[in-house]
């Protein structure tokens, strides 16, 4: 089997389904107005490589053609949807490096993403911004804007991290059914804060407390960066970098805010299953697709992992109470 030869394939559970296969084919398979909510992280355009495939987004030549291929499937998610419900957006800028743009700086992925979703019908509704961790990110991605060697050497190419966004987008119409969301009022005072922070780590504790400063409690500093699904399992020998799934606890705060138990969540971009995972624990049922299969089969496990966790008896249930 060659790395880009195309596969297709389905599993089932209680309350779920996930397709192996390109989104812009197989969501055509979803009735039409029957998802009360998607979350999805889409492939950063050449910024990760995910596969050999020519239909993953990933692989695109160039931006026009990305978002070319992508609008397809922005369509569908809207075709799918409840009129009034939201796509949740998971999205970040991206950093032009001199070795293939010609000089450093960022472009407009964000901008890009809200008007090709605008232009195939949606409404910007909100966004949000996600905080995030400078030196795990220049851990990670090797920025020069974020090394102490560029402090040292020529400060005016430092530049502050690139947070994430979650942009919010609108179905026309009106909501047939209202969303009664079991978040407590104390939980919406702090999430609906339009900055969503991390975890504090001691070093953040420590700057705070050079200025005699306890470290803010009140906004949300419990989205942690490393609270993701197992990656390791789903990479292979094509992949040239890592996967970036959601944080748990970010998708959790999008379904509990954003569905009614029960109904249907979709991920056209389910990856290793981070989506379906949280919707299943969260009782709702959910809907993939997942064009890599190494990333399908872990989704697969991850799903029957949910699906038997939340079916589990307790011991409650053992005593009959």
């Amino acid at each position: 089997m060659t790395e880009d030869m195309y596969l297709t394939d389905d599993a089932e559970g209680a309350g779920w389904r996930l397709m192996l296969g390109d989104s812009c084919e197989r969501l055509a398979e979803i009735p039409t107005g029957t998802v009360g909510l998607s979350v999805c992280s889409p492939p950063f355009a050449q910024l990760y490589n995910y596969s050999a495939s020519p239909r993953d987004l990933s692989n695109s030549a160039d931006r026009d053609e990305f978002f070319a291929h992508y609008k397809f499937i922005i369509r569908e998610q809207l075709r799918v949807t409840m009129p009034g419900r939201l796509a949740v957006v998971h999205v970040s800028q991206i950093a032009m490096q001199k070795a293939m743009h010609g000089r450093i700086g960022l472009t407009d992925f964000r901008g890009q993403v809200i008007r090709a979703f605008e232009g195939e019908g949606w409404w910007l509704y909100r966004e949000c911004t996600v905080d995030k961790d400078p030196q795990a990110q220049a851990i990670r991605t090797k920025s020069h804007a974020l090394m102490f060697v560029t402090k040292e050497r020529d400060a005016a190419m430092l530049g502050p991290a690139l947070a994430d966004y979650l942009l919010f987008f609108r179905a026309p119409g009106d909501n047939p059914t209202p969303v009664k969301t079991d978040v407590s009022n104390d939980e919406w005072i702090q999430w609906a804060r339009p900055i969503w922070p991390g975890t504090p780590d001691e070093y953040a504790a420590e700057v705070w407390a050079e200025y005699g400063l306890a470290v803010p409690r009140d906004c949300w500093y419990d989205i942690r960066e490393t609270n993701t699904l197992n990656t390791r399992v789903a990479k292979d020998s094509a992949d040239e970098r890592h996967i970036c799934p959601l944080q748990l606890d970010l998708v959790e705060r999008c379904v509990r805010l954003w569905s009614n138990p029960g109904e249907l969540v979709l991920s056209p971009f389910a990856g290793i299953g981070t989506e379906g995972f949280v919707a299943v624990s969260q009782g709702r049922r959910f809907v993939g697709c997942e064009l890599k299969p190494s990333y399908w089969q872990t989704a697969v496990d991850n799903l029957r992992r949910a699906e038997a966790a939340v079916s589990a008896p307790t011991l409650f249930d053992d005593a009959g109470v």
